[in-house]
């Protein structure tokens, strides 16, 4: 019911005009980082994307009092790599990561007990700083194929003699 328009009216209680949104403009993907087509790019130093892959940061942490290090090498830096595989690993079967993405990550760079002294002399220049360098935990991301991801943990300990054949190492250049 509308009110009688000798019946004062305080200006807060004045009915005012609706609010208009203005016709947005056509969308278009003209922006640099818009992505095209309808997969995310894939390559070298480009990550996976997966649900909840910071919890793997938590997950790495268990490891932490169990590693085997080499004279030199840096509990830090060996975190940050396995954790980077770990991520890879649970994204790539679409999930958060999981305890055994990082015992798996753990094992296959020997940082459990039992790693041969070759593939401990060959992650040492590989892990070096890799907690302060976002490329370098990447190149260690990369270095395992899918195919070892989709290991298990049990698998990459059982085969861990062999483990050239687990690894894609980059070439010195």
């Amino acid at each position: 019911m509308t009110q009688p328009s000798f019946v004062p009216v305080v200006e807060a209680d004045q009915v005012r005009r609706a609010y208009q949104l203005h016709v947005p403009s056509i969308w278009t993907t003209s922006r640099p980082s818009e992505l095209r087509g309808t997969r995310a790019p894939a390559g070298n130093f480009l990550g996976t994307p997966g649900p909840d892959q910071g919890f793997a940061l938590k997950l790495a942490r268990r490891f932490e009092d169990r590693l085997v290090l080499a004279p030199g090498e840096h509990a830090e830096d060996a975190l940050s790599g396995c954790t980077a595989v770990a991520m890879r690993r649970s994204a790539h079967f679409g999930r958060a990561p999981v305890i055994h993405d990082l015992t798996l990550a753990f094992t296959l760079w020997g940082f459990m007990e039992g790693a041969p002294a070759d593939l401990v002399a060959t992650r040492e220049p590989l892990f070096r700083a890799a907690s302060h360098h976002y490329q370098v935990q990447r190149t260690i991301a990369d270095c395992v194929p899918v195919a070892t991801l989709r290991l298990t943990p049990e698998q990459v300990a059982e085969r861990l003699g062999e483990w050239r054949q687990l690894l894609e190492l980059p070439h010195d250049g």
